[in-house]
Parts: structure tokens; sequence; C-alpha cells
């Protein structure tokens, strides 16, 4: 048998499987589709967000800073060989948003000043004693002091905002402790190190706060509110999209499947509200802004999702209950889930506009009624006279409408209370025309910008 039909049957050869022989020819093809395809990716994730472009080019510019102190003999001459901790500072500080930025930025430069501090006083007290007994007390400061700070790091919170200072002051600590056993300049060497280190982590911060800067905060503001119109998309459609006809049952379930991302956002949040809380006040966003409020909020939204995830499983279901009974319910789940979407999208608006949302808003309100509406009919036993299994699918479909609807409210209130916490700017309506009043700009004024006017009615007759 020749070695092509070997091939074919994936028959052994010599000792050898032909599968091998087979990915091996495989390899350029797929080398070439590869490479093909590359810079469709690249553009991809540029349009995705061009920001990540310009991130590339500020780390290069702040590496390239930094390395002046290698091209340029006068400033090689004052750092020496240290020169290099500038370029490390840039290379593990520098990251996309700012809080991040911040935050590992002061993480590393607190920690390398605090352990070169420890590290030349650890020092000078093991030399006080005598030359037999320096490594004996340096071995037992470097053993308690990484003992105490690894144990620290087991401490939520400060794993969360400290996790990397602590681990470079254990680093630094042991590297100037240590070494300065063998070099006599262990001041200089720390002098050197710490003022390079510092050099690095400003030029990261500079060239990340002063060109194009990335908010963490900004972000977590912007995902609590894209997060709360993808549940409004999905329950403004899902009504009619379940209560079609069955042919026609394919058409916009595509457009109803943004809600799934909300599912597995809870490590974004968290991370984009860690990083939020290093930044300074920026743009609305003022200092000590509740960050720790959008948790809460991303919480019930996801809450919400899981229900929705509920609700996309019987748009996928083969099971299907018989038009009589779909008829019974089917103009009340068609309100509610509409009306509960129009109130959702209202939620978001007032988070983009960091104003309070309505405390009495009318899409909640007739969901409320609708709901009660629906309550009254299944406890009227419309269904004892039919089959139990081809209720189930259209009951549990109203119940998790209910309980969407709850889920909705907990996120009002959320809302209400960031409003709170954050002095959002409350929204007048104009006695002319009940509009709410808006500045040159097209945006909403806010009540601090205008006039109390006496409460009262004016009608018109004609």
């Amino acid at each position: 048998m020749d070695l092509a039909s070997a091939v074919k049957n994936n028959e052994v050869v010599d000792g050898h499987s032909t599968r091998g022989w087979e990915l091996v020819q495989a390899l350029p093809g797929k080398l070439r589709t590869n490479v093909s395809e590359f810079p469709g990716k690249i553009k991809k994730l540029g349009q995705g967000d061009p920001r990540r472009i310009v991130h590339s080019f500020k780390v290069g510019l702040a590496i390239t800073l930094v390395s002046l102190f290698y091209y340029f003999d006068p400033l090689y001459v004052g750092f020496g060989s240290s020169a290099i901790w500038a370029v490390l500072t840039v290379v593990v500080v520098f990251e996309f948003s700012v809080g991040a930025t911040l935050g590992k930025g002061l993480n590393r430069g607190l920690a390398t000043f605090l352990a070169g501090t420890l590290g030349f006083g650890a020092h000078h007290l093991a030399t006080l004693p005598g030359e037999k007994v320096q490594p004996i007390l340096l071995g037992l400061f470097v053993f308690f002091l990484a003992t105490t700070v690894s144990f620290i790091r087991f401490f939520p919170r400060m794993k969360a905002r400290y996790d990397y200072g602590l681990v470079i002051f254990i680093l630094t600590f042991c590297l100037i402790s240590v070494s300065g056993y063998r070099d006599e300049e262990v001041l200089e060497m720390a002098h050197k190190r710490v003022s390079t280190i510092l050099i690095g982590g400003f030029t990261a911060l500079s060239v990340c706060i002063f060109i194009c800067p990335v908010w963490a905060g900004e972000d977590l503001h912007n995902l609590a509110a894209n997060n709360i119109e993808k549940l409004a998309n999905f329950l403004e459609g899902f009504g009619d999209e379940y209560f079609k006809k069955s042919g026609d049952r394919e058409s916009n379930k595509a457009s109803l499947q943004g809600y799934k991302s909300i599912l597995n956002s809870k490590q974004t949040e968290e991370s984009l509200a860690n990083f939020a809380r290093w930044e300074p006040r920026h743009g609305q966003f003022k200092f000590r802004h509740p960050w720790k409020q959008y948790l809460k909020i991303g919480s019930l939204t996801r809450q919400c999702a899981y229900r929705v995830e509920a609700l996309n499983g019987y748009l996928n279901s083969d099971v299907q209950a018989p038009p009589e009974i779909h008829g019974k319910i089917q103009e009340a789940c068609i309100k509610m889930s509409s009306e509960s979407g129009k109130a959702l999208q209202e939620i978001a608006s007032a988070i983009r506009k960091m104003t309070p949302p309505s405390s009495d808003c009318p899409y909640i309100r007739k969901s409320k009624n609708t709901a009660n509406s629906l309550k009254s009919l299944l406890k009227t036993g419309w269904c004892k006279d039919i089959d139990l299994l081809e209720t189930v699918a259209v009951a549990t479909i109203a119940s998790l409408l209910l309980d969407v609807l709850s889920s909705i409210e907990k996120i009002s209130e959320s809302i209400h209370e960031l409003a709170s916490l954050a002095h959002f700017n409350s929204v007048e309506p104009d006695v002319a025309n009940g509009k709410p009043r808006l500045n040159q700009q097209g945006q909403v004024q806010s009540s601090s910008n205008s006039v109390d006017l006496p409460h009262h009615r004016v009608i018109t007759i004609e």
C-alpha cells in the first residue's frame, strides 16, 4: 500500500499514525489563512475601541522619554545602571486607564520609598553588633517583614487596592537589605533606585493623564447605563417576539441577545470601581464620588439579566402553548414587557444625563397596573379545563415578567440612592411649555441655575 492510500485510510506507516502527516500537510494552508486574516483582526480591534491605538502610542512615548537616561551621558552618569529601573517602572505601571495607572504608580512609589527606608535602616541596625551577627539579623529582618506583609495581603481590602504595592515592598526591601551585605554603598544604591522608580512613575502618570486620558470612572458610569439599555432592548421586543406565529419566530432573535454580556460583567465592574477610587476629580465626577453604589446597581442589573435569560429560553423552546391560551394573557404580557423596557430606557437616560430619575415613572405605574390585572386573571382559574402541561410555559413567563418588574423597581431605587449620594442635578420643567430647561449646548439645565417660581397653574380658555 502506498503512502497516499495509507493517509486516506488513516493507517499506520512504519509504526506512526498518518494523522500527523495530515497535520503537517495542512500547516502551510492554515498559516496562510492566519496571515491573511491578521490585518482584518487588527482593524476590528482598533475600530472596536480607538482608544487602544492611542494607548499604544502613549506607552511608546513614555518609554522613549525615560530611555533618555541611557542615551545622554550627563543623565547616565547621575544614575548609572539604576536608570533601567525607570524604564521597567513605565513598562509595569502604565495601564489603559488613569485610575489603574495612578493606583499602580502610587503603590509602587510609596512601597519603594518605605521599603528603601526600612531596608537601609535594617542594614544599619544589623551592622551595629558586628560582622558575625550581621547576616543573622538581616535574615531575621527579611523573614519577619516578608512573613508579615505576605499575611497582610490576604485581607480583602488590602488585596483589592494595595496588593501590587505590598509585593513591591517585599521585593524592594529584600533587594536593598540583602544586597547591602555585599555592597558598602547601600545608601547611594537605595537613593538611585528610589529616584529612578519615582521618575519612571511620574513620567507614566504625566503621559497617561495629560494626553488623551481614559477615565475608569467614566467607563464604569457608561457601563451601568449600557447594561440597563441592553435589558430595555430585550424587554421591549420580547412580547412581540414570543407571541408571534411559529413561522415568523426567527426574525429578531439575534437583536435581543445583547443582554448576555451583563451576566459576566461583575469582574469588569469591580475592577473599574477599584480604579475609579484612585482617580482625581474629572468631568462631572467630583472627588469621593460614590463608586461603590455602581457595584450595587450592577448586582441588581445582573439579577434582572438572569430573569431575562430565563425568558430568552422560552423564545428558543419547541414547546408552545395553544393559541387559545396565548390569547388570554398575550395583551397583558406584551404591555407589561414593553412598559418595563421603556422604564429601563428612562432609567438609563437619567444615568447618562446624571439627573435623578422620575420618582413616579409612568411606565412602571402602567406595568404595575397590568401586573395586577394579570395576577387577577391567573387567580380566576381560567386554565382549569385545559391540560396543565400546556399552561406551564405561559404561566412561567407571566411569573418571570412579574419578577422582572420587581427587579426594575429595585434598580430604580438604587439609581435614586446614587443620585442622592452624588448630588445629581435635578431638572425643573419650563413654566411655559412644561419641558425640561436646556442650556445653550442643548443639555439639561440644573435646578441650581434656575429661579424659584411660585407654584401655580395657568388655564387658557378659548
